[in-house]
C-alpha cells in the first residue's frame, strides 16, 4: 500500500472564521483531517501529516517558503510515495512552478490542492479536493508536479488561477488536462511528463531580483528605467497577442540594450491565458529579440517566473540563461517543433 505525506502549508482549507475574517488554525484543521471517516477508508493510501510554523495565506508566500517546501519533500523523499501540498490558491501556480525546477527528477507524485471554502464551512470544496488528491497521489500513475483541484488534474507548471470564487480555480490554458476526476479519474497519460532516470535532488532557489511588467496602451517604459540597476537579474514582461509590445516612442529598444549590457534578461510572455509568444511575427518583435529579449512561448507568467530563478540558481552566464528560458526542462513550454 503506498504511503503519502499530508504537508499544510497554510490556505483557505485549513482557515476558521475570527473576527477580522478567515485565518489559519491549524488546532482545527488538525482535528478536522484527523477525524475525517473518508480518509480511513480502506480505499485510501496511508498517510501522515505535517504542518508548517508559521501557516500562512497564500499572498504572504515568498521564495523561502518554496526552499522550504522543497526541503521537507527532500528530506522525506525514500519515506513516502507521493505527497500532498495542502496551498491556498491565491500563489498556488508559483509555488507548483517553482517546485518543479526545484525538484530535479522527480519520480513520486506531488500534487498541490486547497479549497474555495475553508474545511469548517458546509459547502467546503476541501474534502473533495483532498480526498482525489490522496488517491491520486496514491496511485502514482503521474510523477511530476500538479495541481488538482475541482475535478481537474493541470500539471503544475502550465496552471494559472483562473477564478476567486469558483470551483474550478485553476486552468491549464496552454496544456492538456492531465486528468478528469468524475465517477472514476480518467487520466490522459499521453499528456504525462516522460520520467528522468537521474537521480533525485532538491536545488534550493536564492533570492533573486527578479520583476513582472503588465503593458497597456499608453505604457511608458521610460518610468522602469531607474530600475535597470545591476542589482536587477530578470524581468517577465507581458505583452499584448502574440508578444507585441509598444515601443513608447523609440525608448523600449534602448532600454533592452542597456539591459543586456547589464546581463539582465527579458522574458516575453503574452497577456491573452491561451497564447504563443512569435517574436518573428511582427517587425517590432523581431527588433527587441535583436536587442536582447527572449520569447517566453507558451509559458504562463507564473512559471516563467519560477524557471528565472531557477536558472539564475544554475548559471552565471546571461546568455546561457536566455538560451534555457526557450528550452523545455520541465514541461513548462512547448518545443518549437511541436507548435
Amino acid at each position: 500500500m503506498s504511503k503519502i505525506l499530508i504537508l499544510h502549508t497554510g490556505g483557505t482549507i485549513g482557515m476558521t472564521r475570527t473576527p477580522d475574517g478567515y485565518k489559519p488554525d491549524g488546532a482545527y484543521f488538525r482535528n478536522a483531517v484527523f477525524h475525517m471517516d473518508s480518509l480511513k477508508s480502506h480505499a485510501m493510501p496511508e498517510w501522515d501529516f505535517m504542518e508548517t510554523d508559521p501557516l500562512l495565506d497564500s499572498s504572504r508566500m515568498t521564495v523561502a517558503e518554496w526552499n522550504m517546501i522543497g526541503k521537507i519533500i527532500a528530506e522525506n523523499y525514500e519515506k513516502y510515495d507521493g505527497f500532498v501540498i495542502l496551498h491556498g490558491t491565491d500563489t498556488m501556480a508559483y509555488t507548483a512552478s517553482a517546485l518543479s525546477f526545484m525538484l530535479k527528477n522527480l519520480n513520486k507524485p506531488v500534487i498541490l490542492t486547497g479549497s474555495q471554502i475553508p474545511l469548517c464551512e458546509t459547502r467546503s470544496d476541501g474534502r473533495d479536493n483532498l480526498i482525489t488528491s490522496m488517491i491520486i497521489a496514491g496511485e502514482g500513475k503521474v510523477r511530476e508536479v500538479c495541481i488538482y483541484f475541482g475535478g481537474l488534474l493541470l500539471r503544475g507548471n502550465r496552471s494559472t488561477k483562473y477564478s476567486a470564487d469558483g470551483m474550478q480555480a485553476f486552468q491549464s490554458p496552454n496544456y492538456p488536462v492531465l486528468a478528469n476526476a468524475g465517477i472514476s479519474i480518467q487520466y490522459n497519460e499521453s499528456a504525462f511528463l516522460k520520467q528522468s532516470m537521474g537521480r533525485f535532488e532538491c536545488k534550493p532557489f536564492a533570492e533573486v531580483p527578479i520583476g513582472v511588467i503588465k503593458v497597456f496602451p499608453g505604457f511608458r517604459f521610460e518610468l522602469f528605467e531607474s530600475i535597470m540597476t545591476d542589482r536587477l537579474k530578470g524581468v517577465v514582461v507581458e505583452t499584448f497577442g502574440s508578444g507585441n509590445i509598444p515601443d513608447d516612442k523609440g525608448v523600449l529598444l534602448p532600454m533592452l540594450t542597456k539591459a543586456k549590457e547589464k546581463g539582465i534578461v527579458f522574458i516575453i510572455c503574452s497577456q491573452c491565458p491561451q497564447a504563443t509568444v512569435d517574436m518573428s511575427t511582427y517587425e517590432a518583435g523581431s527588433a527587441f529579440r535583436k536587442a536582447g529579449a527572449v520569447s517566453g512561448s507558451d509559458m504562463t507568467t507564473e512559471a516563467a517566473v519560477a524557471k528565472l530563478y531557477y536558472l539564475f540558481n544554475v548559471y552565471d552566464d546571461a546568455e546561457r540563461i536566455k538560451f534555457s528560458m526557450e528550452q523545455n526542462i520541465r514541461g513548462e513550454l512547448t518545443p518549437k517543433e511541436d507548435l
